[in-house]
Order: structure tokens, then C-alpha cells, then sequence
């Protein structure tokens, strides 16, 4: 059995206001957010997250889920 890389399951999420984005609530403009960055819509995507950001008003974060690491993407 081959060991995972842990490094490879580091993503991208958008934080604003200390809420953390999950996604739109479909049919509406609604967005949805959580207080639980484990709950957060993910990307390994720098523009999709870029986007993300644009549009929410929000800040890009670097989360590691299997170390619980999350900090700014600078």
C-alpha cells in the first residue's frame, strides 16, 4: 500500500468574516457559508479561487485538512 502525501491534499478556500464559503444555494444568488473550514468548498485551482474571492469579497486560505493547518495565501 502506497503512503499519501499529505502535502497534496492542500487547497484553497475563501474566508470572509471569520464565515468560510460552501457554495450557492442553487436556483438563487444565495451563497452559503459555515463556520467550519472542513465544511468549505475546496480548490487546488489559483484562478478559480482568485474568482471566488473576486466575487465574495472574500480572502484566499491555504487549508490542509489532514493537518488542520490554514493560513493566508499571500
Amino acid at each position: 500500500m502506497s503512503e499519501i502525501d499529505i502535502r497534496k491534499l492542500t487547497c484553497l478556500v475563501i474566508r470572509k468574516d471569520g464565515k468560510y464559503l460552501v457554495g450557492a444555494i442553487l436556483g438563487t444568488r444565495e451563497l452559503r457559508w459555515s463556520d467550519s473550514c472542513y465544511d468549505a468548498w475546496r480548490t487546488r485551482e489559483m484562478e478559480k479561487a482568485r474568482w471566488a474571492a473576486k466575487i465574495t469579497g472574500g480572502t484566499m486560505m491555504l487549508f490542509n485538512p489532514a493537518a488542520g493547518q490554514l493560513r493566508e495565501m499571500k
